[in-house]
Parts: C-alpha cells; structure tokens; sequence
C-alpha cells in the first residue's frame, strides 16, 4: 500500500494538479494576512477555515487524477479497502503539505505578531493552537474532497456541487448558534475558540466533533466505492 501511496503522490505532483490548489491557498492566505498583524492563534483560526474548501478540494483533484482503469488494476492488486485507504492517506499526505505551508507563510509575509500585552499567548502557544486548529479541519475536508470525488458523484458538476454545499454548510450550519450544528464540522466553532480563551474540554470536545464527522462520512464514502468500483 505504500508503493500505491507514493504512486498516487507522484501522479498529483507530476501531472502539475498540485500547483492549483496550492496557488489558491497561498493567495487566499496572502489576502487574509494582507490586512495587518494579528496574534497567532486568532489568525491561525481564521486561516484553517479559509483553508478548508482548499484543502477538500485538493483531495478531490488528487482522488481524480488517476485513470478508471489505472485505479482498478490498484483495486485487483491491493483490494478495495486498501485501494481507497491508500487514496485518502495520499491525500493526508497532501493536505499536512498545505497545512505546513500555512503555518509558515504568515511568518514571511509580517501578517502575524508576538504578545503585545501581557496576558497574550506566547509564539509557541500560539504555534500549537494554530496547529490544533488546522489539523481538526484536516480530516473533515478529506472526508469533503472524497464524497465530492469523482469515482462517487460520477461527474464533474455533481461533484462540485456536493463540494460547494459542503463549504456552504461549513459556514452557514456549522455554527455552534444554528439548529443543528453537528450536522457540520466545527471548522467555525474552532476559530472562534482560537480567538478567545480556549479550554482544555473545549478543545478535547472540538477535536472529538470533528473526528466523529469525519468518521461518518469517511463511512459513507467507503460504502459508496464498495459499490462503485
């Protein structure tokens, strides 16, 4: 499986698929960042919720690069669960490159400061939250990019729907004041909790939101490529 990882990897890198989504989050982040100095887990929250349908969608374009055919041939070889596993773990792969990317760049650009007051978190404190918060939305995008993914929805306009509804929901369902919050990852409520004083069982609850999302629909989607080789 971690031959097809690699394989899959160098597909995304090769074929040049990989310089879209990183473009789009290095701009959005550059416009994000473009407004001043803030502290750094306040900005690292805001940052892993633009990052979100970046990150998703870059899944999918990884998930679709492989050929039908190409990726039954893996199917035969490996089998089923480890085909798909090995797709969302190159994925992973992907997405923690970006997420690395965005924890550094705010750095190059000066769109981030250190305690100005006391009281204000240290660089590693905020280092570590922002971190936290980026990671906590890694997998629910995974999750995203695959059911968006083309061996699912079967075309191109579905699966950009259900990445444009995905986002929508993440933005307009996924606050912790709307009716049915859980019905979305907590990409939202994690950057509120960065910009304020965060908890210990708050973030422990976040995190746990967050990993049940994704574990529900990472179920649905291994389901789906069962019937759907």
């Amino acid at each position: 499986m971690t031959a097809l990882i690699r394989f899959r990897l160098a597909g995304f890198l090769r074929t040049g698929r990989a310089l879209a989504p990183v473009l789009a989050g290095l701009l959005t982040l550059a416009v994000l960042y473009g407004g001043g100095r803030a502290q750094p887990a306040e900005a690292y929250g805001v940052s892993a919720v633009v990052l979100f349908p970046v990150l998703a969608w870059q899944t999918k374009i990884l998930l679709d690069v492989e050929p039908d055919v190409q990726r039954r041939l893996a199917l035969a070889t490996v089998g089923p669960t480890r085909e798909w596993v090995a797709g969302l773990l190159a994925a992973a792969v992907a997405g923690l490159g970006l997420v690395t990317a965005a924890l550094v760049f705010p750095w190059l650009v000066g769109g981030v400061t250190g305690p100005v007051v006391p009281g204000d978190r240290s660089i590693p404190a905020g280092l570590a939250l922002g971190l936290w918060g980026h990671l906590i939305a890694l997998p629910p995008a995974l999750a995203l990019g695959a059911l968006a993914s083309r061996v699912i929805t079967r075309s191109a306009g579905y699966g950009v729907a259900v990445l444009t509804l995905g986002v929508v929901g993440v933005l307009v369902i996924g606050r912790t004041d709307s009716v049915a919050p859980w019905l979305a990852p907590p990409v939202m409520p994690a950057a509120r909790a960065l910009a304020g004083a965060i908890s210990g069982p708050t973030a422990l609850a976040l995190t746990g939101w967050a990993l049940a999302w994704a574990a529900v629909a990472l179920t649905g989607y291994a389901r789906a490529r069962h019937r759907r080789p």
